[in-house]
């Protein structure tokens, strides 16, 4: 963002001297009047820039008295589909800003103007009151002026474009990017290896002077200065260290958090049916494989490359002191690759299998854990624990059959490193006696000991290619979960955001489940007004269940059009329609926490008192009061201190805190007890108030209230009307009606049972 904006006049007439223009007040910087708030204004007249058009009422909090704080407006603008981020900006950084986009300041009064524009060479900015009429020429600001009323909060927004190292594939190559994205340090790294590897090569000297010089002349004076040089490396050896040491330990940590934040943004992205159709424990497997990537690229890999600077500065040491020995150095080093490399094919496909492996093993372990209490009540301990031992095994097995193949290579090298460590000495030697030349055993003592420090970095590199075959198999396996196709992506990032009214249709819709060959839904037709409740009924298999997932935008790949306010599904985007809709499941997971964070888990910007009408509506107010602690009662993993029907009106109170106005039920009463299924079917006319509700259920009489039943039958719409026309016109609606209300007659009037037994043939 730079120069000044608008017309030559109106850049004359924002100087010093420019009268009402170049004055500035409170009013001006934001105090504004109108519907909302100047923050809020701000943020509008910023995302207009970007050609985005926001809704205030999606933020809660605009249209209460006290102004939004940062974090409140920046989840609104995020929803939005923009990137936001807010920023506390001294004024010099502030100058700084290149981008022509305009920047929120965020007052400490509660208001808020926009920056447009700036004038380095002045050392002022250029603000615009977001209250002010159209048009309005901007204001010529100092510093001075502006910091009585601005501490630095800023709102950085632009549009929300996917970095390219999020959607590229997870392969060595993207790896090795992250690590290079880190030059400075890898810079100063090398420096220092560098530095090191000069003080390596300072005492082999001084020890060869010290056998040369002051043992065979018995020079005191020559020992204390060769000491002292001694103790002065040594010192700087142990600083240089150090730093070598730390500047690895923030790479690592750097690298380590991006891949973590990397891993988890791209798992939270996947869609649902990736993990319907994949065992947890494989997933969890595949992606612990990161933390075996994170340690071979901070720990071998960078160690090694580091070393390899030992080479460039210690090999043409050891050419200068002695070319035979060094090439005898060079040949054991090219020996000991060799023999690795042949061994790497054949170690790296017991690997792989020995990572699959594991992977079942895992699996296992995990699906066990999920399952323990069936695997209890039903006695299924010594049936797992059979399955474990067959798994634990094969993976047993395989590991040593690798550890046995894996260690052949080191086998055979261990000599020939031995050699170049300590039989140089004596080769050395055996030179000098042959060449009849006496022999200068400073040197040799000096050749043997930075021949150690060359010929480990060699061993290792070779080491290297077989620790990067096992790492290339984590990273397949790692990829075959982050590589899936994005949920997001599926749906379009950039989507529409309409505001949802509650209007749906299905327009001869047709699904198939991956892998099936019958219709789940075929030619489905029906509409839903705005504050109608829908029950959808029918057998097991009939389609009840795959409306509500087609609705929530879990399955997109089907044939015709579902229909929101006259949107299409398809072209809505994911997050904004899944915001904007309540859902209660059967089984509904409830989270270690309080009752309350629970309730408000989707909205952690709400308050107590959100969470307690929320909880009245649901129903659950009554129960959470009794709780020991409230709501402010932990509940645990699994909420074994809490009913299933108290879960399940815990759930609907989380569906409700964000007031939707589309709210689905998927069979949410199934699973209740008599008493607490009444509990919740007291309330859902109470629920249902101004928003529409689609209800599926095998429970007709919780459907009776209904404006509309939706009858499903092998994936057919058959009918579609209330209650008790069904009951007079649709056979398939009727017989289910009867077989669940057999206590009934039409009219809903109790009967005694027909005593079968008793009557006879």
């Amino acid at each position: 963002m730079t120069g000044r904006p608008g017309s030559d006049e109106d850049r004359r007439s924002q100087g010093p001297g420019a009268g009402g223009a170049g004055r500035i007040d409170a009013r001006t910087l934001g105090e504004g009047e109108g519907e909302v708030g100047p923050r809020v204004q701000a943020v509008l007249a910023v995302a207009r820039y970007h050609g985005l058009e926001i809704d205030p009422a999606r933020l809660r909090s605009g249209a209460t008295q006290a102004p939004p704080s940062a974090p409140e407006l920046v989840d609104w603008v995020r929803d939005a589909g923009l990137w936001c981020r807010a920023v506390r900006l001294p004024w010099r950084r502030l100058l700084k800003i290149d981008s022509p986009a305009p920047v929120v300041l965020l007052l400490a009064d509660g208001g808020a103007v926009v920056m447009v524009g700036l004038n380095r060479d002045r050392n002022t900015v250029f603000l615009r009151d977001p209250a002010g009429p159209p048009g309005q020429a901007p204001v010529e600001v100092d510093e001075l002026r502006l910091s009585g009323l601005w501490d630095g909060q800023c709102l950085l927004i632009r549009p929300d474009r996917a970095a390219s190292e999020e959607d590229a594939k997870f392969t060595i190559g993207w790896l090795a990017r992250m690590v290079l994205g880190e030059r400075k340090v890898l810079r100063d790294l090398a420096v220092a290896s560098v530095v090191l590897s000069i003080l390596t090569i300072a005492p082999m000297f001084i020890v060869m002077d010290i056998v040369n010089q002051v043992v065979v002349h018995h020079t005191m004076s020559t020992l204390v200065v060769l000491s002292t040089i001694l103790a002065l490396t040594i010192f700087y050896d142990t600083i240089l260290g150090y730093g070598r040491r730390l500047m690895i330990l923030i790479v690592s940590t750097r690298i380590d958090s991006r891949l973590n934040l990397h891993v988890f943004s791209k798992l939270l992205n996947l869609p649902l049916d990736f993990f319907e159709r994949n065992q947890a424990g494989q997933i969890a497997y595949k992606l612990q494989q990161i933390y075996r990537v994170r340690e071979f690229l901070t720990g071998r890999m960078m160690g090694t490359f580091l070393d390899l600077f030992q080479i460039v500065v210690l090999l043409p040491i050891l050419f200068w002191l002695d070319t035979t020995l060094a090439w005898v150095v060079v040949a054991g080093a090219v020996v000991i690759a060799i023999v690795v490399l042949v061994f790497l094919r054949p170690v790296a496909r017991l690997i792989g299998k020995l990572v699959l492996a594991e992977s079942r093993k895992s699996s296992v372990m995990v699906e066990t854990v999920h399952g323990i209490r069936t695997v209890k009540s039903l006695t299924l301990e010594p049936q797992r624990a059979t399955e474990w031992d067959m798994r634990v095994a094969e993976a047993s097995d395989l590991r040593m059959q690798a550890g046995r193949l894996a260690n052949w290579p080191e086998t055979i090298a261990t000599p020939i490193e031995r050699f170049i460590e300590r039989g140089v000495l004596a080769l050395g030697a055996y030179f000098a006696l042959a060449s009849n030349t006496p022999a200068d055993v400073g040197g040799l003592i000096a050749f043997m000991l930075l021949g150690v420090r060359v010929v480990s970095p060699l061993v290792n590199l070779a080491k290297l290619m077989q620790d990067l075959h096992e790492v290339r198999a984590s990273i397949q396996l790692v990829a075959s979960v982050l590589d899936q196709p994005a949920e997001v992506k599926a749906g379009g990032a950039g989507g529409l955001r309409p505001r949802l009214e509650g209007s749906i249709s299905f327009d001869n819709v047709t699904f198939y489940y991956q892998g099936t060959k019958t219709p789940a839904l075929e030619k489905v037709s029906f509409s839903v007004k705005p504050g109608t409740m829908l029950g959808v009924v029918g057998r097991s298999g009939s389609g009840k269940s795959t409306i509500a997932r087609l609705l929530q935008g879990i399955n997109r790949d089907y044939v015709g059009f579902v229909k929101f306010d006259g949107n299409d599904l398809r072209e809505i985007n994911l997050r904004h329609l899944r915001r904007s809709l309540g859902v209660v499941l059967q089984d509904n997971f409830l989270f270690r926490g309080s009752v309350r964070d629970n309730i408000i888990s989707g909205r952690p910007g709400l308050t107590l008192e959100d969470a307690v009408r929320a909880a009245r509506l649901a129903g659950a107010e009554e129960f959470i009061e009794r709780l020991s602690a409230g709501y402010e009662t932990f509940v645990e993993e699994g909420s074994p201190n809490l009913s299933g029907g108290q879960r399940q009106r815990l759930a609907i109170a989380r569906a409700l805190i964000a007031d939707p106005r589309i709210l689905i039920l998927d069979e949410a009463t199934s699973a209740l007890d008599p008493e607490s299924e009444a509990l919740v079917n007291a309330n859902l006319q109470r629920i249902a108030a101004g928003r529409t509700m689609v209800i599926v259920s095998h429970r007709l009489s919780s459907l009776v209230e209904c404006d509309s039943i939706l009858v499903m039958d092998q994936g057919h719409a058959i009918d579609n009307a209330p209650h008790a026309e069904l009951l007079e016109r649709c056979a398939i609606y009727r017989q289910l009606w009867l077989q669940q209300n057999r206590h009934l007659d039409k009219t809903g009037v109790r009967h005694g049972p027909t005593p079968v037994l008793a009557q006879g043939d």
